[in-house]
């Protein structure tokens, strides 16, 4: 079989491999470098725990520092790995500082490489996922686009050849879940809630935004379930912003992936900054309100399920009121983009 090495590193790329890694069994000899820029226990090894994950072939625990020097750091490590193993192939996920080190030390070493979510655009080059999956489009092989507007924008830059609208790879498996009842109910006694997810720097770099959202979080009609991201955590501390000050907030620990699912499941709503939980709660039919200017996920904003908002917090609420129209059950394929994406490589 040929040798084909994943690159991950940080949640949501866990859950996109799950889905390969068992398309691939017994087609590919599949192995798995975990660099660690996730390396908070509840946003890492719980998804290998929960999912049932092969371990990783490799773990570089490279979490940390800025990302110049994290991103340095991963080069170093997979290139060595990667003329040890000698692949036929490299597979990288998304947009993190991981997946453009992984792109970076394949191409150097001239090993063909595949991006997994090619072609999303934000078109704000001030996010370092940005700027991380433009370069990584520019030096692949095969390009797996999640929307006939990933593939627009991949034409728009010259990138024409091997692109291949496979739809998103998380939406194997959330409606597997779905289907299958893997969901789990939330251990908190709340009939009503606003699920939140807030980790991005420009809303937790200054005290004074991480405050104007928790405030604002804080005025909503029904509690809200803040789950805290390791990062916003330390942020909080080192701000001296007190959890008991926020008392329509309930703030839990990083959640297990079907633990996380079953808070947005079972919830009135979702206030992110996330990029994959914007999807999730499309596909489980939830409003979302993204605490951003833009977003590369620009289908879900059709119909308002998925409203941007960043300057006045005040219409958090207004913009959570119910909205069940023009739902699009096919957005981002059909749940099927695994064995696409292997059929391909194939």
């Amino acid at each position: 079989m040929k040798k084909v090495i994943a690159i991950v590193g940080a949640r949501p790329q866990f859950i996109k491999h799950f889905a390969l890694e068992k398309e691939a069994e017994g087609i590919f000899d599949f192995k798995t470098i975990h660099t660690g820029q996730h390396y908070d226990s509840n946003m890492s090894q719980v998804f290998f725990n929960e999912l049932r994950m092969r371990r990783p072939d490799y773990s570089l625990s490279l979490g940390g520092g800025l990302h110049g020097e994290q991103t340095g750091k991963m080069l170093i490590e997979i290139e060595r790995i990667l003329m040890l193993e000698q692949p036929e192939r490299v597979i990288v996920y998304g947009d993190t500082n991981s997946t453009l080190a992984g792109a970076l030390a394949s191409v150097k070493l001239q090993i063909p490489l595949a991006h997994v979510e090619a072609g999303l655009r934000s078109y704000n080059r001030e996010m370092p996922e940005e700027i991380n999956r433009i370069l990584t489009d520019h030096v692949s092989e095969w390009h797996f686009a999640p929307s006939d507007q990933a593939k627009e924008n991949l034409a728009k830059e010259g990138i024409k050849d091997n692109v291949f609208v496979v739809g998103d790879i998380m939406k194997d498996l959330v409606l597997k879940a779905v289907t299958n009842k893997w969901i789990i109910q939330p251990r908190i006694d709340l009939k009503d809630y606003y699920y939140a997810t807030i980790h991005r720097p420009y809303n937790t770099d200054s005290g004074e935004r991480l405050s104007y959202i928790l405030s604002s979080l804080n005025a909503l009609d029904i509690e809200v379930v803040f789950s805290v991201h390791p990062r916003t955590r330390k942020l909080l501390d080192d701000y001296g912003l007190l959890r008991q000050d926020y008392k329509n907030v309930i703030f839990i620990d990083p959640q297990g992936y079907f633990e996380n699912l079953g808070f947005l499941y079972h919830s009135d709503g979702l206030i992110t900054d996330s990029g994959g939980m914007q999807k999730e709660a499309y596909w489980l039919m939830k409003r979302c309100v993204t605490i951003r200017t833009e977003t590369e996920w620009v289908e879900t904003l059709n119909h308002n399920w998925n409203q941007l908002l960043f300057e006045d917090l005040n219409l958090l609420k207004k913009s959570l009121n119910p909205l069940h129209i023009g739902w699009h059950n096919g957005l981002y394929g059909l749940g099927n983009s695994a064995k696409q994406i292997i059929d391909v490589l194939k």
